[in-house]
């Protein structure tokens, strides 16, 4: 049980990062205002996980390493490009979220290893950014049958930033061409459309 581990209960805005420890609870994530002003994807996915007993206990580390393909968590860090600090008697290492899942139910985190922390890149500042994340589960609380994050940055009505990820879909849990048919087009529905028709065959 490394619920003693205090100091890694953190959500902290560090310059260009937005740092969050493993063990920051679920709820944590939720009423963090620099997390919902910086990533509303955030405070969206974590309305969704299971229920208030869950979120007052668990915590976003054990969300990503449980790695259930269905997990809330993972894609709205996919789709904002965060990165995993795994730590270990050797120092740390830094792994992008989107290579941090095997597979279902396995990780990079290797033995004597745990996941310390999860840093965000924060916009540049080029442009206005938003993100948010659309679940379809069978009852309130559950289990995504499939789910969808999504965070631009748009400058002079073109969009130069995109992250998609996607969760309980099956295969990678993002789609490169889908995030670069975004990067430079108008903001408009056909942009949209062909990103989503994109994703979709991925």
């Amino acid at each position: 049980d490394i619920n003693g581990l205090a100091e890694l209960a953190y959500i902290k805005l560090d310059g260009s990062q937005l740092r969050i420890g493993a063990l920051a609870r679920h709820a944590d994530l939720l009423d963090s205002a620099v997390a919902g002003q910086c990533f509303p994807i955030f405070h969206d996915a974590e309305r969704v996980v299971a229920d208030p007993i869950v979120r007052l206990w668990g915590t976003v580390g054990g969300s990503l390493c449980q790695a259930d393909p269905s997990e809330d968590l993972s894609a709205a860090f996919a789709a904002t490009h965060a990165t995993a600090v795994i730590r270990g008697a050797g120092g740390d290492r830094e792994v992008p979220v989107r290579e941090f899942h095997l597979g279902p139910y396995e990780t990079v985190v290797g033995r004597g290893e745990l996941l310390a922390e999860v840093r965000v890149p924060v916009s540049s500042g080029r442009g206005r950014t938003g993100s948010a994340y659309e679940k379809v589960d069978r009852r309130t609380g559950d289990w995504a049958v499939v789910a969808a994050g999504a965070a631009l940055e748009v400058a002079d009505g073109a969009i130069v930033h995109a992250g998609i990820a996607l969760a309980a879909v099956g295969g990678g849990i993002t789609s490169a061409a889908a995030e670069e048919s975004l990067v430079g087009a108008a903001v408009s529905d056909g942009a949209f459309a062909r990103a989503a028709a994109l994703a979709a065959d991925a």
